[in-house]
């Protein structure tokens, strides 16, 4: 090849490059871009108090939200209804707000990933800090029979801070098995655990797991992703604890 065709050549190259890297970061988006049922899981710290929730959101794909909500706030916990409205930017960064009970108003920014199906949100009110994530539902499917490789992290009353990661069978009948190893404040513990769940028509649900030895946790739960995954969060007094399950 000789050195006008090399460079025309290259040229060709680099054009083709960079109109791939300008249609990448040309990505528009609207509100019509965020529409349809996502798990949003978030925790950190509000005003120094440990804090995890878990949330079901709505988003109709005009700019309002509906759903639900399991908060746990250094122990205490609430559930209920939430309303609200979001915007989306063209460059598929934006925020919504949502109306809790009580006259109180969480804000969140978020940035919309490249497929739509999820979002990364941080709390944008002062005195909290707390980052999170949302999937979308795409379809509300049931917990068939099924592995799950989960985590969760947060603290418990009875132990204080605490880890675990394992295997987690779900057997389509509403039975719980599986193979937890938990680290309680720096010693490890690997044991079976048992239990039970429920879903709701819309993919909402509740679980309680039994690790053997200790006291069973009970938990809330949005299944997401079509039934590929799990967000949960504990509804135990005096614990603040929320994790992820994964096929």
């Amino acid at each position: 090849m000789n050195f006008k065709k090399l460079c025309v050549t290259v040229l060709a190259f680099a054009t083709v490059l960079a109109v791939t890297a300008s249609s990448a970061s040309a990505a528009t988006c609207t509100n019509a871009s965020l529409k349809g049922v996502f798990g949003v899981l978030d925790g950190g710290s509000n005003n120094g108090d440990p804090e995890v929730t878990l949330t079901q959101i709505n988003f109709d794909g005009v700019g309002s939200v509906s759903g639900s909500f399991t908060n746990s706030l250094n122990g205490t916990v609430s559930t209920g209804s939430i309303t609200g409205f979001y915007s989306v930017a063209k460059n598929c960064s934006g925020f919504f707000t949502l109306n809790l009970p009580g006259n109180k108003t969480d804000h969140f920014n978020f940035a919309i990933d490249l497929a739509k199906k999820g979002l990364q949100t941080i709390r944008a009110d002062n005195g909290l800090i707390k980052p999170g994530f949302a999937l979308a539902q795409l379809t509300c499917a049931p917990l068939k029979k099924s592995t799950f490789a989960g985590n969760l992290a947060g603290t418990m009353a009875a132990f204080g801070p605490i880890a675990g990661a394992g295997q987690v069978i779900f057997d389509g009948k509403g039975n719980i098995s599986g193979t937890v190893t938990f680290d309680l404040g720096g010693g490890f513990d690997a044991v079976p655990i048992s239990g039970t769940y429920t879903e709701n028509a819309n993919c909402t649900g509740t679980a309680e797991f039994t690790p053997q030895g200790f006291t069973t946790a009970n938990f809330n739960m949005v299944v997401v992703n079509a039934g590929k995954e799990v967000l949960i969060v504990e509804t135990d007094s005096g614990s603040t604890v929320s994790g992820t399950l994964q096929k």
